[in-house]
């Protein structure tokens, strides 16, 4: 034999309770070891034993037992495992060998219901085989997640475009509101000087004058507080459009929302609660089953005395017993291929049971399937529930939002029409004083001047006012065009930044989605490498090589 390098020198195994086995010891040396023997001679059994020491949640308790355990040597170390039964399944417990049994589960315990096995022998897909121990589900959200991402960033780096476009032509509009803001400041210096003027000269000629300059200034306090009231009513005007425009967004968003989810829920969880009965309908008869399997195998082996006794004496009491024992007469020597039938007495060919005993097996990894499909509905369906579950938090925290909006635009138009109201109320009072303003300055001024062409004090005032009103016009649209091009400027900053994440992504998306298809080619490699290496060790010279090749992107 080719010599290799040993990972273990002696190894010990006891096991009591564990499939047809009451208890027993075997040693294994170093090198290979061939189990051989006619069926249902506790082989199965004996390999449940290793791998349960091993770490396996596949063995099965002895029919007639409710606990049983496994103790493997290895290396000076000490491996255990306890059984238990626990109404129709079997709890484990103990120190395996194997951290994480999965991959000895699919490519190391190779019993019959082992899935590679049957894959293989039906010719079947190695793919989901192969990668089940790796977690593709968690690959494909990171790469829904880093998609979602990279397609957010797109969205922004493109606004941002967007605005970069726009900028030039809000430079362009600062600047002429600059301009236009120097000029009105130069013509309200002008006509305020011309106002001074007409002022001195009136002081020079009308000492009666006063009570005209108190209303010009009761008549420039109105205007202040018109303006005032013109730019509150504004700026309330852009909120309650802003707040309309959110309301709207609100009820659309809401308005996607399935409206029968509350329904579908209700279903759903009918729909679970069935399914787990039928699950628990299907264990029930999975464990029947296996306790029929491990109960004739046991019967096949020669187990359970009391039973074969019993056989013994109705043959005894019928007279049409042998001269033999009563295992002889339960169980023939192996050459024989007939034993008795437990259940009717009769003699019946020993491939007869055991094709029986397979195809309760058979039916048992049916129900297995069944059982598997079922989990896979219920998760699919929980997930379904969680989604409806999250959909109608969404809809209430709309429905919160919704009305705290529709109260801000209750408030809101409540401020609007308080408003409008005092803006009507000065630009009559601005009217009368206006009014009282004029007669003041006839009865001061009774002559006109001949030209007619210079402007009184009252349409001076009054000018200066519009003149006022429009420049703090000018400085609030400055003000908020300088904030705009401030944020622009501020978001562009970020915008090698953004790229620079889109690239880091599109790299993390490349790598995620030829990970999957480098975890099949290592994975074929592996068991090529592994295969060589056990066909070496098994010195099987008629064999030249097992392998596996990748086909497109399906593993055979």
């Amino acid at each position: 034999m080719t010599s290799q390098n040993s990972l273990f020198q002696k190894a010990q195994l006891r096991a009591r309770n564990i499939g047809g086995i009451s208890e027993t010891t075997v040693e294994l040396d170093d090198g290979v070891s061939v189990l051989t023997g006619r069926n249902a001679t506790n082989r199965t059994s004996l390999l449940q034993a290793f791998m349960a020491a091993l770490g396996s949640e596949s063995a099965s308790l002895k029919a007639d037992a409710d606990e049983g355990e496994v103790e493997l040597e290895l290396n000076g170390e000490t491996y255990t495992r306890q059984l238990r039964r626990a109404g129709n399944t079997v709890v484990t417990d103990g120190d395996p060998y194997l951290e994480d049994p999965e991959p000895a589960e699919l490519f190391a315990f190779l019993l019959e219901s082992n899935p590679a096995r049957r894959t293989v022998t039906t010719e079947g897909d190695l793919r989901e085989i192969m990668l089940q121990p790796v977690d593709t589900d968690e690959i494909e959200a990171e790469i829904a997640q880093l998609t979602a991402e990279k397609d957010q960033i797109t969205d922004e780096l493109e606004r941002l475009e967007s605005l970069k476009r726009d900028l030039p032509d809000l430079e362009r509009q600062r600047t002429d509101i600059e301009n236009q803001i120097e000029e009105k400041r130069a013509e309200l210096e002008a006509v305020k000087a011309e106002i001074e003027e007409t002022e001195a000269e009136a002081d020079d000629q009308h000492a009666e004058s006063d009570e005209l300059e108190e209303k010009l200034e009761e008549l420039r306090e109105r205007r202040s507080e018109l303006e005032d009231v013109r730019f509150d009513l504004e700026t309330e005007r852009e909120s309650l459009a802003a707040l309309r425009e959110e309301r709207e967004g609100i009820k659309a968003e809401r308005d996607a929302l399935s409206e029968s989810d509350a329904m579908d829920q209700e279903a759903i969880n009918e729909e679970i609660d069935r399914l787990q009965r039928q699950s628990q309908s299907i264990d029930t008869v999975v464990n029947q089953l296996q306790s029929i399997v491990q109960f004739n195998e046991e019967m096949l082996e020669g187990s359970h005395p009391e039973i074969r006794e019993l056989l013994a004496e109705g043959d005894d009491a019928s007279g049409s017993s042998s001269d033999g024992t009563v295992t002889d007469a339960l169980l023939e020597e192996e050459d024989e291929e007939t034993v008795r039938c437990w259940t009717c007495g009769s003699e019946v060919q020993r491939s007869e049971i055991e094709g029986t005993i397979e195809r309760l097996r058979s039916l048992q990894e049916q129900k297995r399937s069944e059982r598997t499909d079922l989990e896979e509905r219920i998760k699919s369906l929980r997930t379904d529930r969680r989604e409806i579950e999250q959909t109608e938090r969404k809809r209430r925290q709309l429905r919160d939002r919704l009305a705290d909006v529709e109260n801000e635009i209750d408030r809101r138009e409540g401020r609007l029409e308080e408003l409008t109201e005092r803006q009507e109320q000065l630009e009559t009072e601005i009217d009368a004083l206006e009014d009282e303003a004029a007669e003041l300055e006839a009865e001061a001024e009774p002559e006109e001047n001949e030209d007619g062409d210079e402007e009184s004090l009252l349409e001076l005032n009054q000018r200066a006012n519009e003149l006022e009103f429009s420049l703090g016009r000018l400085e609030r649209e400055l003000e908020t065009t300088t904030e705009e091009i401030e944020e622009i400027e501020s978001a562009l900053e970020e915008q090698d930044d953004l790229e620079a994440r889109r690239e880091e992504i599109r790299d993390e998306l490349e790598d995620l989605r030829t990970r999957i298809d480098r975890i099949e080619r290592e994975a074929v490699e592996s068991f090529n490498e592994h295969m060589d290496t056990v066909l070496e060790i098994l010195e099987y010279e008629n064999i030249d090589r097992i392998w596996i090749e990748r086909v497109g992107q399906t593993v055979r």
